[in-house]
């Protein structure tokens, strides 16, 4: 066990800097993907239960097609399918999306917000419909309506699910590594090509499993303190 432990040391001090840039990487995509993937959720679940009959086929249409594909098949067709067509090379959007980190970044933040939009959306609806009325009643309309009396309550409902898909998000970050970035399983994939170990790989393990505990733990905390003030 001791031998064990001083090559993790080991293997730590020899790639500390490469492995804290590739944790940086894959902290910046976690959080990068989690806000603006929320940011979107709420339009879409607005639109889910807001929108008229065409909004709302869209919305469905877009949940359907991105929570019912893998996430690496469509990393794989933003980074390596749009680029085999020459009209999207000449494009403004080339610049872009020849960068396989913000490929990355795309598909992380499309994927996490349809899971998002379905975790609000069904907080939404189990909003009483008497609060609303009663606000109506007080001549709260539209988006102060929604502001004030909707969305914080349906934020609060769908805090535990939206927690478990900030935890999914953190692992899923890991696949940015199959199209080329060198995040923390990036180049932990890379050390252990090199030494003929899986030593990095569970290192990495390791700091996945750590960070998650930490992220439920503030969730939890979070879930908590909105109930409190709640009651």
């Amino acid at each position: 066990m001791e031998a064990l432990l001083t090559d993790y040391l080991a293997l730590l001090r020899d790639n500390s800097s490469e492995l804290w840039e590739g944790l940086t990487v894959t902290l910046q995509l976690w959080a990068t993907s989690g806000v603006a993937g929320f940011v979107l959720a709420i339009t879409l679940a607005l639109g889910a239960t807001q929108g008229g009959p065409a909004v709302r086929r869209l919305v469905r249409a877009y949940s359907a097609a991105l929570r019912g594909t893998p996430l690496l098949v469509q990393m794989f067709l933003l980074y390596y399918g749009l680029s085999q067509f020459e009209w999207v090379r000449a494009s403004a959007a080339w610049v872009v999306l020849e960068d396989a980190l913000y490929c990355g970044l795309i598909a992380l933040t499309l994927n996490i917000a349809a899971y998002m939009a379905e975790d609000i959306r069904a907080g939404i609806l189990a909003v009483p419909r008497g609060q609303q009325e009663a606000a109506r009643a007080f001549g709260m309309q539209g988006f102060t309506l929604l502001r004030r009396i909707v969305l914080p309550q349906a934020l609060r409902i769908a805090t535990p699910a939206l927690g478990n898909e900030v935890v999914s998000l953190l692992k899923a970050t890991a696949l940015v590594s199959t199209i080329t970035v060198f995040d923390l399983t990036g180049v932990a994939r890379r050390l252990s090509t090199e030494s003929y170990t899986t030593d990095a790989l569970v290192l990495a393990g390791v700091v996945y499993g750590a960070l998650t505990l930490l992220i439920a733990a503030g969730v939890h905390l979070l879930g908590r303190l909105r109930n409190r003030h709640a009651a």
